[in-house]
């Protein structure tokens, strides 16, 4: 008996992945926007002024990364089981996300032409992550729900306070602690 052992070649040689060409492919990230480009200016201008106005800046990339990411949602409707491109969409989240940060604290009003434009719904991010446990949803929920009771007896103080102080004629004092939800 022989210990040779026959190999059979059943792994697949893996294959470059095909590059799809972009539609930006073809303009350089150097090129000036179109309202730039024919000054003569912006020739004797330093290179920093040249690069706020060029097409390389965060609104450009914040387009593109959601390009890519609503075509990695429509790709992964299909094939569920895909987690390399759920990973490449996650880690192109995390990009946006983190470039909306900085482009929302330099310039909002950019900011917000740029997610009305995208249809971007910017949420904050949480102070801090933790797994929500089934005790502490519950306790959250009563919480709020004793908050919301302690909020409607103190309106109906208040309305019996402006009551009486609209039959007497005197102003009504206002609590400064009116409290906060849980």
């Amino acid at each position: 008996a022989s210990l040779v052992q026959i190999v059979h070649n059943y792994a697949s040689l893996s294959r470059k992945a095909r590059e799809f060409p972009s539609q930006l492919d073809d303009l350089s990230p150097t090129l000036l926007k179109k309202d730039y480009k024919d000054l003569e200016l912006m020739n004797t201008t330093n290179d920093v002024v040249q690069r706020l106005l060029s097409l390389e800046m965060a609104t450009r990339v914040i387009a593109i990364l959601t390009a890519k990411i609503r075509n990695y949602q429509e790709h992964l409707q299909v094939h569920r089981k895909d987690k390399t491109h759920k990973r490449y969409m996650l880690m192109a989240i995390d990009r946006r996300k983190k470039l909306l940060k900085y482009l929302r604290r330099t310039r909002y009003n950019v900011f917000e032409n740029v997610c009305t434009q995208l249809g971007i719904q910017y949420t904050f991010p949480p102070e801090y992550y933790r797994k929500v446990t089934q005790r502490w949803a519950a306790k959250k929920a009563f919480c709020i729900r004793v908050f919301q009771e302690v909020k409607k007896l103190r309106a109906a103080e208040q309305q019996k306070q402006k009551v009486a102080a609209a039959e007497k004629g005197q102003p009504v004092s206002k609590k400064a602690s009116d409290g906060t939800a849980v």
